[in-house]
C-alpha cells in the first residue's frame, strides 16, 4: 500500500529523477580547459557526484576528476595542469552506491592508438555481455562504469587509427550514448543510431580560425560566447581536428527515440534541446495541462525550480495568477546533520519553505513536473496545508511515470515507482491533495512538437524502442554507468 512506500533521505528531498552526467568538448581553443571548466559549470545540474577535464597540449594529454562539485574540484592551479588548445569534461551523477572516484569521468589510457580520453552521457544496454566477452579474451577493468566498455573495445580494435577504432566499436555497443573522445590531435564524438541523449555543436570564431564545441546542451555555449549551430545527428561521427570539422554516419540512423523527460525536467529551461526551446515545451505542458485537466482555484504555485516553466504556462491558460508560494533555498549542500530532536520533514523544510501571506486562506494549485515515489510530495501537500491553504491541487506536467529507463537516467527499480503499483485515487490519498491529475501522453507529444514519433515515452509506456534481452533483470536492478 502506499503509505508503506519507504521515505527519501533529506540529503535528496526533493524526489527527482536523475540525469546520469552532461559532457562538454571543444577543440582549436587555447584557453580550453578554462572553456571546459566554464562549460560542465553550465551542466552541473545533470551531474554533482564527480567531474572531470582531460586535455591535450598536442604531445601529452592531462586529467584530473574528483568527487565533488565543479566550483570546488577546478581551482586555478589545477586548470593550470590541464594545458592545451582541446579537452572534453563530464559531470556525473552516479547510482546508488556508486560514488567511487574510480568510476569518474572522463577516463583516459595510453593504448596503441596513443594516449586517448572519453567521456559518456548514456547507458549501454548491451555492457555486462560485452564486458564479459573482453575479460574472457583478457581486458582488464578499472571500474564499474559501462563507459570503460566502449574504451577497451577501442583499444583492442585490429583498425590503425582512433577513428576507424571507434566506428567499429559503435557498431557493436547498444543503447544510449552521447559520447566525446580526445586525441593528441582531435575531438571526435558521435551519437547513438536512436539519438536518446543530445549533443550540440557551437562554434567560436577566433582570430586564428574557427574553435568547435560540443555540449549535452546549448546553455553552456551561452557562457563561453558559442553560436549553436546544430546538433549532432542520431548515428553521426564527427571529428573537430586540423582539417577542421568533418561529419559522417557511421550506420544507418534508425527510428529516433529522443529522450522526452530532457524537456519534462533534465535540461535547463534555457537549453535548445533537439533542435527545441525547453522553455516552450515546459510552458506548452503547463498551457495543455490547464486545459485538460481546469480546475477553480485562486492561485497557482509551482513547485520550485523544475515546476516554474508549467506553471507559468497553467496560470496563462487558465487566467488564475501565477505566485511563488514556496520558496526554495539554493545553499543546502547534499547532507546536513539533523537536529537530536525531530523535525516531521526536516529534509524537505530545508529546501523550501512555504509564504503564508500568499497561501493562508487560498485554493492552491501546485505545479510540478513529474511525481516518482511520492514521499516529497506528500511532504510538500502537508507544508502548503500547515501553511493554511484551504485546498491542495496537485498537477503533474507529464504521464505517469510507470516504468525504468535504460537508457541513462537514474530510475527507481518498478516496485518503487508509485505509479506503476497504485492506481491515481490511490495516489492522490497517499499525497493528501484535494485532487491529483497527470498531462496525458498525447498532450504531451503535443507540447514538444512531436508529429512523427520522434520521442521515446518508454517511463510511461514501458514500451522500450530497442530490444532488451535482459529485461527482467534490468527492472529489479539499478546498473553501474
Amino acid at each position: 500500500m502506499p503509505k508503506s512506500m519507504p521515505e527519501g533521505g533529506f540529503d535528496v528531498p526533493l524526489d527527482k529523477l536523475h540525469e546520469e552526467c552532461g559532457i562538454f568538448a571543444v577543440w582549436g581553443h587555447p584557453e580550453a580547459s578554462n572553456l571546459a571548466h566554464l562549460g560542465l559549470h553550465a551542466l552541473q545540474h545533470r551531474g554533482q557526484e564527480s567531474a572531470g577535464i582531460a586535455s591535450c597540449d598536442g604531445k601529452e594529454v592531462h586529467c584530473h576528476k574528483s568527487m565533488g562539485h565543479v566550483a570546488e574540484i577546478f581551482t586555478a592551479s589545477v586548470l593550470n595542469s590541464l594545458p592545451g588548445n582541446m579537452a572534453i569534461g563530464h559531470t556525473r551523477y552516479s547510482t546508488a552506491g556508486d560514488t567511487a572516484i574510480l568510476n569518474a569521468q572522463p577516463f583516459s589510457v595510453a593504448c596503441n592508438k596513443g594516449r586517448i580520453a572519453v567521456a559518456h552521457n548514456g547507458n549501454l544496454t548491451n555492457a555486462a555481455e560485452l564486458r564479459k566477452e573482453l575479460e574472457d579474451n583478457g581486458s582488464i577493468f578499472q571500474a564499474t562504469s559501462d563507459t570503460e566498455v566502449i574504451l577497451h573495445l577501442v583499444a583492442r580494435s585490429s583498425q590503425k587509427t582512433l577513428a576507424s577504432a571507434l566506428r567499429e566499436a559503435l557498431l557493436v555497443i547498444e543503447g544510449a550514448f552521447s559520447l566525446v573522445f580526445l586525441s593528441q590531435d582531435r575531438i571526435i564524438v558521435a551519437r547513438d543510431p536512436h539519438g536518446f541523449r543530445p549533443l550540440a555543436i557551437g562554434r567560436m570564431n577566433l582570430r586564428t580560425g574557427p574553435a568547435y564545441v560540443f555540449a549535452s546542451e546549448t546553455c553552456a555555449f551561452d557562457l563561453i560566447d558559442a553560436h549553436y549551430v546544430g546538433d549532432v545527428e542520431p548515428g553521426e561521427m564527427v571529428i573537430a581536428g586540423p582539417d577542421g570539422l568533418q561529419r559522417e554516419f557511421y550506420t544507418v540512423p534508425q527510428k529516433r527515440a529522443q529522450c522526452v523527460f530532457e524537456h519534462v525536467y533534465f535540461s535547463r529551461p534555457d537549453s535548445t534541446v533537439f533542435g527545441r526551446s525547453v522553455q516552450h515545451s515546459r510552458e506548452m505542458m503547463g498551457r495543455l495541462l490547464s486545459q485538460e485537466l481546469p480546475v477553480e482555484a485562486d492561485v497557482v504555485v509551482p513547485i520550485p525550480d523544475s515546476g516554474v516553466a508549467a506553471a507559468l504556462g497553467y496560470a496563462h491558460a487558465s487566467g488564475i495568477p501565477f505566485r511563488h508560494g514556496l520558496i526554495r533555498n539554493h545553499y543546502v549542500g547534499r547532507t546536513f546533520i539533523e537536529p537530536s530532536q525531530a523535525i516531521r520533514d526536516f529534509g524537505v523544510r530545508l529546501k523550501l519553505n512555504p509564504v503564508r501571506e500568499i497561501l493562508k486562506g487560498k485554493s492552491v494549485v501546485l505545479v510540478d513536473d513529474s511525481l516518482v515515489r511520492g514521499t516529497t510530495s506528500q511532504k510538500i501537500v502537508r507544508m502548503v496545508r500547515n501553511a493554511g491553504a484551504r485546498e491542495v491541487h496537485v498537477r503533474i506536467s507529464c504521464p505517469p511515470t510507470m516504468s525504468p529507463c535504460f537508457y541513462g537516467v537514474d530510475t527507481p527499480t518498478k516496485r518503487e515507482l508509485i505509479a506503476a503499483n497504485q492506481s491515481i485515487e490511490e495516489i492522490r490519498e497517499f499525497i493528501g491533495c484535494d485532487t491529483l491529475a497527470y498531462l496525458s501522453l498525447e498532450n504531451l507529444g503535443q507540447a514538444v512538437a512531436d508529429d512523427g514519433d520522434q520521442y521515446c515515452y518508454a517511463c510511461y509506456t514501458g514500451r522500450y524502442p530497442t530490444d532488451l534481452t535482459n529485461i527482467d533483470d534490468l527492472m529489479t536492478s539499478r546498473p553501474d554507468r
